[in-house]
């Protein structure tokens, strides 16, 4: 369960050290390319809320093996893909998968774990998701050296059908059955969040049909607003959004949306500076990325079990502080930093990450009763996915404007280019001064009950 994770997890960050090649391959832009990462967290955000009513309606070995074969033909999809539109198919299907498993495996994990274990247990889930997220690029850069882009799929492909052959015989049912009805209409309406963020991607952009985008946005904000209202309406949800009433649960969403922007930025925009601002090749790029996800790797597990020891305030605002530390620095600086400190400053934030995603996601679960468990990382991851997105959406649009504009006003591509990502760094550093606030805010005791 948590190799299929970690696969999923590097699927997920991995590809933007080739958005280079692949724009050249189809002939298409940077604002076109990001919505394989973009789109991809979108669909997942879709699928996460579908996790509850699939995990009580499906054995939970049945939805595993389906899990990873969806994974599986989505993968095979991209590989012979003849133009983006086909490959965009296969990521979507990729994103069907993950955006089910996430929550899932960590809604198992929380069930078959004793709450005063949750920390440490958790504490390793993060370990998988938060380093996976950060050896994507790493291992892209790795692949992309030795062969051509389809290769990092084909790996990928390999790994989760080995896995599929295993899971026949090691994945056990752990989680109960309690039928219930799907509410098809909070699904269709949930779709919303895709037509919002598609017209928050046209911002800037030339030739904008503006009257078909305000009516896309019209319509998506409508669809959601009924889907919010309808939750607390029906008697089955589809998004148990009641457990929003908990204000340390809402904190901790808050605190894991704030660290994972931090983590995903990171990993999609850092190895476009290296490569666009400093000139190093792809591999480099994403080897540069190394430091962080190893100091990342080995520390999930450790401040799991010091959240359960000191509590999880004390937990979450040192990492905080190490984020800020890492965006406030790219801030005063500016994007005229080398390599190494550039890694340095990479590792800073990812390390600030273990000490935040994983203890609010425990901290939220800690705050509901068992029976709310699968809804409540379903609503976390859900919200964790759309400010992910958002996050990779934002720091895109905000770096292609600002250099188009830059440029258009008589200054050189290189300076352009550096005032773009600085605008970037400025804007991620007043983002995370929030969530030090949130991270402020919690109560200070050693277990949320």
């Amino acid at each position: 369960m948590l190799l299929g994770s970690f696969t999923m997890s590097i699927s997920q960050s991995s590809i933007s050290t080739a958005y280079p090649t692949l724009m050249q391959f189809f002939g298409i832009d940077a604002s076109t390319v990001q919505w394989l990462t973009t789109g991809f967290m979108l669909i997942m955000c879709v699928m996460m809320p579908v996790s509850p009513w699939l995990l009580n309606n499906i054995k939970f070995k049945q939805l595993f093996l389906m899990i990873l074969a969806i994974f599986d033909v989505g993968t095979l999809i991209v590989v012979v893909a003849p133009n983006f539109s086909i490959m965009m198919l296969g990521r979507a299907l990729e994103a069907v998968a993950v955006g089910i498993l996430f929550p899932s495996y960590q809604s198992v994990l929380l069930y078959i774990t004793p709450e005063e274990k949750r920390g440490s247990t958790m504490g390793y889930a993060g370990l998988i998701m938060g380093s996976a997220l950060a050896c994507g690029p790493i291992l892209s850069a790795i692949v992309l050296h030795f062969s051509a882009w389809r290769g990092l799929f084909i790996v990928f492909m390999v790994i989760i059908s080995i896995l599929f052959v295993i899971s026949l015989y090691a994945i056990k049912d752990v989680m109960p059955q309690k039928e219930s009805h799907l509410d098809i209409t909070s699904v269709i309406m949930s779709f919303g969040l895709i037509g919002i963020l598609y017209v928050v991607n046209m911002i800037g952009k030339a030739n904008i049909d503006l009257t078909l985008a305000l009516i896309v946005l019209i319509v998506s904000i409508l669809m959601i607003v009924i889907f919010v209202f309808r939750q607390f309406k029906i008697k089955q949800p589809l998004l148990q959004l009641r457990v929003l009433k908990s204000f340390n649960y809402d904190l901790s969403i808050g605190l894991t949306g704030a660290s994972y922007i931090a983590l995903i930025v990171v990993t999609v925009i850092f190895p476009l500076y290296y490569q666009n601002v400093l000139g190093v090749s792809k591999t480099i790029s994403g080897l540069a990325l190394a430091p962080g996800a190893i100091l990342l790797s080995l520390l999930n597990p450790i401040t799991g079990k010091l959240a359960d020891k000191i509590g999880f305030k004390r937990v979450m605002l040192i990492g905080m502080v190490m984020i800020l530390i890492g965006w406030g620095t790219l801030s005063i600086i500016g994007a005229t930093i080398s390599l190494v400190p550039m890694m340095i400053l990479a590792a800073l934030i990812e390390g600030g990450n273990a000490f935040v995603m994983m203890p609010a996601v425990t901290m939220g679960a800690n705050s509901l009763p068992n029976e709310f468990i699968s809804d409540g990382t379903a609503v976390v991851s859900t919200f964790r996915q759309i400010l992910g997105s958002t996050g990779v959406l934002v720091a895109t649009l905000i770096l292609s404007n600002v250099m188009t504009n830059n440029i258009s006003n008589g200054m050189s591509h290189a300076l352009a280019q550096q005032s773009g990502y600085h605008v970037v760094f400025i804007t991620f550093f007043v983002i995370e001064i929030i969530g030090l606030v949130m991270a402020l805010m919690l109560k200070n005791t050693k277990k949320v009950k």
